[in-house]
């Protein structure tokens, strides 16, 4: 992502991002191995996205739309917790059962219609409050706090800063330590994937 990409830029290609692993999930289908390793790769991007939110964006809202941020940003806040609650959820079932796929579905339907409110409603709102140059600096400090977020859901972690910031530092390293043990999808797969998606 270049430096010169704006806020709405960023969250709308990590969004994108979400619906190319779990398409690539779906296409799966009949593989167990290779739906969980999508699965895995969704959940750890839906992770980090949700934390840079929670922590530059919806602070953001609140600060520069109001009463309205405020709610949006509280709203925002409540679809998140729902979906970290559903991810936590999937880690106790198999790839490629019933109940597994059924969650999955569930998860991305909220998603879809959490991400779209976002795209078209809090965004537009809090763009022309930034400015140009104060989105830019927002997308560069949301990328960057992704780097440092846990990739794991943790449902009962704070979802504001500053506790948020503090306990998501904590966790890092342990959820880092459960990644190194866990499949992701191959750099094959995800070559098969790209040219899937031409």
């Amino acid at each position: 992502m270049s430096s010169k990409n704006t806020l709405t830029d960023a969250i709308k290609e990590d969004h994108q991002e979400m619906y190319e692993y779990y398409d690539n999930y779906k296409k799966a289908a009949g593989d167990s191995d290779a739906q969980a390793r999508w699965a895995r790769q969704l959940t750890w991007e839906i992770a980090r996205h949700a934390v840079g939110e929670e922590i530059v964006v919806y602070p953001l809202m609140e600060k520069h739309m109001g009463q309205e941020g405020i709610k949006l940003a509280n709203q925002d806040r409540e679809d998140h917790q729902q979906v970290k609650e559903q991810l936590y959820q999937l880690e106790s079932l198999t790839a490629g059962t019933n109940d597994y796929d059924a969650l999955m579905t569930r998860v991305m339907a909220h998603l879809r219609q959490h991400n779209d409110s976002e795209e078209t409603q809090d965004l537009p709102q809090l763009e022309p409050a930034l400015g140009q140059e104060g989105s830019q600096q927002a997308a560069a400090s949301f990328t960057r706090t992704k780097k440092f977020a846990p990739t794991r859901p943790h449902p009962s972690a704070p979802n504001k800063p500053p506790a948020e910031t503090l306990v998501g530092f904590l966790a890092l390293p342990i959820d880092k330590l459960k990644d190194m043990f866990t499949k992701f999808p191959t750099e094959e797969m995800k070559k098969v994937a790209e040219q899937d998606q031409e």
